[in-house]
């Protein structure tokens, strides 16, 4: 199972990426070792997430996502929190 996670950073930006376990890979972000973007702007937290099966589909998707507009991801954020 694969996850494809938005965290909102301290200074209000979003980082999109892709794990197989969501807390693992957000401790090793506010650790400061889960790359440079993250460990630059300190992660808050993780805002949104969706399940995927595989790599390839979860890695499309982000690619997707990574693609999109502030707005758009927002939009996402938004719409999920409604639900």
């Amino acid at each position: 199972m694969y996850f494809v996670y938005i965290i909102k950073c301290k200074d209000k930006s979003l980082y999109t990426g892709i794990t197989t376990n969501l807390e693992r890979r957000f401790a090793e972000h506010k650790a400061g070792k889960g790359g440079s973007y993250t460990r630059a702007r300190k992660v808050v937290k993780i805002v949104y997430t969706e399940k995927y099966l595989n790599r390839s589909l979860a890695s499309k998707r982000e690619a997707e996502i990574k693609g999109w507009s502030r707005f758009k991801k927002l939009s996402l954020i938004s719409a999920e929190e409604r639900r």
